[in-house]
């Protein structure tokens, strides 16, 4: 993580700016020209950073019989930020209830391990996702935008 993302998410992490100021200076980082660890390449970001994450279903037919229907689900990256945060102020013994019901459903993931930093590193990671399924009577689309 380059330095100038590191002390806007500090800033952030502080209340020094909000959700919307943050994402407005990493926006313009993205558009300034980055001296990486690569021996001072300068070669910008291609996309732009994604702002929603964006689920659409299309079913040729519900399962009561009403014909086609369609679910269109966009979701803020700015929810999922401010949850992030919120997992700070969760008490520990409720946190480990979380935990153990989650891992009894099969997923590994511990709250406490959830920070701003590591959530705007998976979102980036995210920008180029795209997962399409298609069978018989249905279509399902996840991406980023």
């Amino acid at each position: 993580m380059n330095e100038n993302r590191k002390r806007i998410l500090e800033m952030l992490a502080a209340g020094h700016i909000n959700t919307d100021d943050a994402e407005r200076l990493l926006a313009a980082l993205e558009k300034e020209p980055s001296t990486a660890a690569s021996g001072g390449d300068t070669t910008a970001h291609p996309k732009a950073w994604p702002k929603y994450l964006r689920v659409v279903v299309e079913s040729q037919e519900t399962h009561d019989g009403r014909g086609p229907s369609k679910v269109n689900v966009r979701v803020p990256f700015q929810l999922l930020r401010a949850g992030v945060k919120l997992t700070s102020i969760i008490p520990p013994q409720a946190r480990m209830k979380v935990n153990d019901a989650l891992h009894q459903q099969g997923i590994d993931l511990d709250l406490s391990e959830l920070k701003p930093e590591n959530l705007e590193e998976l979102i980036y990671q995210l920008k180029e996702l795209t997962v399409d399924i298609d069978d018989e009577s249905n279509k399902v689309r996840v991406f980023c935008e």
